[in-house]
């Protein structure tokens, strides 16, 4: 089984081609895939000296970069888009210009040659891409963490999520970026954070853990924020350890809240598995202090390779081979959608968006 995934909901431009074995029916004992093709347009160039995504300008570099990159991945895997088994697509959520060019790219090409549509919920293609790569049975409990995203949720399979707990202002990683973006370090703000990080006293600021040590499982940054500024505005300008310092002590805060959550999202929902993906599950040392606390609990950390951990085709189209198993395509009806919570008890109007063949 061989599909064409498409990413196209921010500000990287995705394709990728990946194989599973045939099957059907449950999908938690079969074998994982393997990537025939991943390649990926960073759009960075376009958008840094603005330090953020224009969304107009990200919709027409994939507009303009989208057919090239499906010949390549093709090239790159050897085959024709005669030997796919299903185009999948982003169909949200994300800037909607960028979505509409990925969706109907990917409904023209299912149309020339007859084959499936899938449209794929972004956040399913972080939610499951672990499977892509590691052995990791429904169902499991996971962190997903985003420049856009911050929730927990139980994953029992496609489609089937119940969220524990989400963000009730801002995502982790837009903490990552706004902080960076302070500080002068560069776009996109998680790496440049985590390199100034390295040898600084992660002691030296006590920054606020908001929500810590409350109940439940819901998320909050926006205060964490503030303080950031207010710290940066009061930084001696001849202490040339600061900035580091101010890193190490911020992301310290960050594995805080994101290990406290955990907690008590896996007392909530005993889970063998903790999982942690979105671009946030790129960050080394959050993954360290995940680790260390699923090992308290009597749990493993999985956490997907750190190239799959930001948008890529390739999450998109495992995705899609998961639905695919399932007998799950879409019509050539869908309607892109800005927004797609990925419990559907939460979005009464994305039932039916999906159908049994």
């Amino acid at each position: 089984m061989r599909v064409l995934g498409i990413e196209t909901s921010c500000d990287e431009t995705a394709v990728a081609i990946v194989e599973a074995p045939a099957g059907n029916g449950p999908v938690a004992n079969l074998p994982k895939g393997r990537i025939l093709a991943n390649v990926v347009y960073s759009q960075l160039t376009e958008h840094r000296r603005f330090g953020g995504v224009v969304p107009e300008i990200a919709a027409r570099a994939h507009l303009e970069r989208l057919d090239g990159l499906v010949t390549e991945a093709l090239a790159e895997a050897g085959l024709g888009l005669a030997d796919l088994d299903g185009i999948a697509a982003t169909g949200g959520p994300g800037l909607i210009g960028g979505v509409l060019v990925g969706v109907m790219t990917a409904k023209a090409l299912a149309f020339a040659h007859d084959k499936p549509f899938l449209a794929i919920n972004h956040l399913e293609g972080h939610a499951l891409s672990v499977r892509l790569t590691e052995d990791v049975a429904f169902p499991y409990l996971l962190l997903l963490a985003s420049g856009g995203h911050c929730q927990l949720l139980t994953v029992r399979g496609p489609g089937d999520f119940t969220r524990l707990g989400t963000t009730i202002d801002d995502a982790a990683g837009e903490c990552f970026d706004k902080t960076a973006k302070l500080l002068g370090l560069g776009f996109p703000g998680g790496p440049a954070v985590e390199r100034a990080a390295v040898g600084g006293d992660p002691q030296r600021f006590v920054l606020p853990r908001p929500m810590w040590r409350k109940p439940g499982c819901d998320f909050s940054f926006s205060g964490l924020k503030t303080a950031v500024r207010q710290t940066i505005e009061k930084l001696p300008p001849d202490d040339p350890g600061a900035i580091a310092d101010l890193c190490a002590s911020f992301q310290r805060t960050v594995g805080d809240v994101l290990a406290d959550r955990c907690a008590n999202a896996l007392a909530l929902a005993p889970s063998p598995t903790l999982v942690v993906a979105g671009g946030v599950a790129a960050n080394v040392y959050l993954r360290g202090r995940l680790e260390t606390l699923a090992a308290a609990h009597g749990a493993r950390l999985v956490a997907p390779p750190i190239k799959l951990c930001t948008d890529n085709g390739a999450m998109i189209a495992w995705a899609g081979v998961e639905r695919l198993r399932l007998g799950l395509t879409d019509g050539l009806d869908f309607r892109p959608r800005p927004r797609w919570p990925l419990d559907p008890a939460l979005d009464p109007a994305a039932a039916g968006t999906a159908v049994r063949v």
